[in-house]
This record gives structure tokens, sequence and C-alpha cells, in this order.
């Protein structure tokens, strides 16, 4: 399995002229402290329960019912250049994920179906977190600025059209492994976006539950 960092570091050298733009945002966040309440290893992950593309909520509960683990992966979306190359990812890890005994499942703010997109790219269950309910609680819930949510939109990305509401919400990306009990064994929560957890790093950590 190959590591999704090359790929990483490639969206964003496409998206070069859009780096300064991203690196004060990301200070921005930084130093007002996003992720910093997120669940961390030896917690309980918080309960919760949401839809999927049908419509059918599933609990925490559920998702670890007869599982040795579970993955949970928060996505920006499908439009999102890293969140793609996140998922492919997953996607190769899905057999590796299956023989562990862990389950994954995306959770991403995306409307009309669209979380479901990129969890059938990931191969896992997705969830929609709507208005993003479960990533302010959480911590994990950033606000853009009005011009940065201008410019998505200049260039194809309407965030209101695709989360909802204002646009001005996304959920910092973040990935954490659960045990069957629901304790956090794995986090990985930055507010640079261009950055991701590597699959065979959670993977490494299943043989340590």
């Amino acid at each position: 399995m190959l590591p999704i960092a090359p790929s990483l570091a490639a969206e964003a050298a496409r998206l070069a002229p859009y780096a300064a733009a991203y690196d004060a945002l990301i200070a921005g966040m930084v130093a007002r402290g996003a992720g910093r309440r997120a669940p961390r290893v030896g917690q309980a992950f918080p309960g919760f329960a949401l839809p999927d593309a049908t419509g059918r909520f599933h609990s925490l509960a559920e998702l670890l019912a007869g599982q040795d683990a579970l993955v949970l992966s928060f996505h920006r979306g499908l439009w999102c250049p890293w969140c793609r190359v996140e998922s492919q990812g997953w996607a190769e890890a899905g057999p590796h994920l299956a023989a562990a005994g862990a389950r994954l499942v995306t959770i991403s703010p995306e409307l009309d179906g669209r979380a479901g997109a990129i969890a059938a790219r990931a191969g896992a269950l997705g969830l929609c977190d709507v208005d993003l309910g479960l990533c302010l609680a959480l911590g994990l819930a950033i606000a853009l600025p009005p011009e940065l949510v201008a410019d998505y939109a200049r260039g194809g990305d309407d965030l209101v059209a695709l989360t909802g509401g204002s646009g001005r919400l996304l959920p910092i990306p973040a990935t954490f492994l659960l045990d069957r009990a629901g304790i956090v064994r794995f986090a990985f929560v930055d507010p640079d976006f261009r950055r991701r957890a590597e699959p065979a790093m959670v993977l490494g950590m299943l043989d340590r539950i």
C-alpha cells in the first residue's frame, strides 16, 4: 500500500497560487486553538447518531457492535482534492481493515447524498454531519472568511449548495481509531487540511488493539 503523502503534496503544488491564503487561514485557526477540544487518545469517543445517504440514522453504539475496531474519518467533501486523495488511500487499505476486523466510516457535511459519494470512493459507510452538529460538538468545525467562500464559489465549489446554511463552516479533517469499547486509540487532528493521516499508520495501530 503506497503512502498518500506524495499525492497530497502534489495537490498542494498544483494549487500553489492559493497557498498564501490557505497558510493565513490555517495560522489563524491554530492561533485560536482549532482542534484542541477534539477527543484524545485514551478518551471515550462521544456518542452520536447521524444519517447515511438514504436518511437512515446510525449510532456510534451500532457502528461499534460486532467490530474489533472502528475508524472514523472526517472529510470536507468530495469537492476537496485532498479528501479525494485520502479517500483513495482508504480504498486501498480496505481489505487490510476488513482482515483486522475494523470498519471504516466517513463523515462529511455534504448534502443531497454527496456524503455517500466520498464514502463510496473510500469503500466505507458514509454519514452526513448535517449543519456540522457533530463537528461543532467535537471542536472540529471552523468558520471560513466570506472572501474565501466566495473564492471557492468562483472556482466551482459553492459551499452553500454543497453543505447548506451560510457555507462558511467546514470540518477540520480528522481520523480516529476506536477500540470495541469506543475508546480512542489513535487520533489525527490537523487544522492544515492539506495534511492527512496515513492509512498505513492507522493499520499499524490496529495491531496494538
